[in-house]
């Protein structure tokens, strides 16, 4: 299993070899370090790889996490603004050691991944925004109920059933999408380009596994 973490940067477009358009989201991959291995005490009762990402000062770190990075990383100046654990339910964990650097050279041109992210946020929206309602008739003396949901009601059970589709928060949702492709690796400057749209605005952690 390969796996990084990244930030979204933005869409773009590559042509292939035929002049066929690609379209896709560049995506700023790594590189995360290893700070921790494998756990296996029966306190943990599981296993998982610990990693770094991004940099962050010292003093605005928590005391355990700053003494773990130090302790790991002694010549390292700078904290990580990112720690995620990758454990067994992603798939089989790869032979690290700690203070390994893992960047975007794992990954090759062609790989299937799963890319997980933060949706946009959108607040609370009505029905005809979040679940594509088609409101109520134009015409026949409507006035204001164009974007409405409706009647509610359930017959005689005078109450309305869990799950009724209605107006609610909307967005900032982890969002994975399978079976992605990697069309192009830059390790110069540590880019991926992922075809197809990745959720989330700029800026959004993204989440990276190939197994």
């Amino acid at each position: 299993m390969k796996f990084i973490l990244g930030r979204k940067e933005k869409m773009s477009q590559l042509f292939d070899e035929s002049g066929q358009a690609i379209p896709g989201t560049i995506v700023s991959a790594g590189p995360i370090y290893v700070i921790e291995t494998k756990k296996t005490s029966p306190t943990d009762k599981y296993e998982t790889i610990v990693v770094g990402y991004g940099n962050r000062r010292f003093k605005n770190l928590k005391k355990p996490q700053r003494s773990l990075i130090k302790k790991v990383l002694t010549d390292r100046e700078q904290g990580f603004s990112v720690i995620k654990e990758f454990n067994n339910k992603q798939g089989t964990l790869p032979v690290v050691e700690i203070g390994q650097v893992i960047d975007v050279s794992t990954f090759a041109e062609g790989d299937q991944v799963r890319v997980s992210a933060i949706s946009k946020g959108k607040g609370f929206q009505g029905v005809v925004k979040r679940h594509g309602f088609k409101g109520g008739p134009r015409s026949h003396g409507q006035k204001h109920s164009e974007r409405e949901p409706g009647s509610i009601g359930a017959g005689g059970q005078q109450r309305v059933l869990p799950g009724l589709r209605m107006a609610g928060r909307m967005g900032s949702d982890r969002v994975t999408l399978k079976n992605s492709t990697v069309v192009q690796v830059d390790k110069k400057n540590n880019l991926l380009f992922i075809k197809g749209a990745i959720p989330g605005r700029r800026g959004t952690l993204v989440e990276i596994i190939c197994k």
